[in-house]
């Protein structure tokens, strides 16, 4: 089971950092992934961190704003959000996978947070 947090309402060119804690065993066999989704839209890929070596992956989107990390001792998966937009509002959801390969097709990931909604104003 994934829980995530921190969402909320910053403006424009804040910063926001959500978590998601997952519970269960073997936390570090798995990948961790966060995706995003606007109502009316597919959800699409933010980030992904490895289980084997913690490479990082970004969407062009994100690049240089937001940084993806993991904490294996608290089996928690954080994302750093720098320099928002309002284009970034959205419900943000953890995802994990075991033995994962970082993928950034939903349809991959096994399992799912709740989700937490950020809202950028401008």
């Amino acid at each position: 089971q994934l829980q995530a947090s921190g969402g909320g309402l910053v403006q424009a060119g804040g910063s926001l950092r959500l978590s998601c804690v997952a519970s269960g065993r073997f936390f570090s066999d798995y990948s961790e992934g966060w995706f995003r989704q606007v109502p009316g839209k597919e959800r699409e890929f933010v980030a992904a961190i490895m289980w084997l070596d913690g490479t990082t992956y970004y969407a062009d989107s994100v690049k240089g704003r937001f940084t993806i990390s993991r904490d294996n001792a608290e089996n928690a998966v954080y994302l750093e959000m720098n320099s928002l937009k309002p284009e970034d509002t959205a419900v943000y959801y953890c995802a994990a996978d075991l033995y994962g390969l970082g993928s950034r097709r939903v349809d991959d990931w096994k399992y799912w947070g709740q989700g937490t909604l950020v809202t950028v104003s401008s």
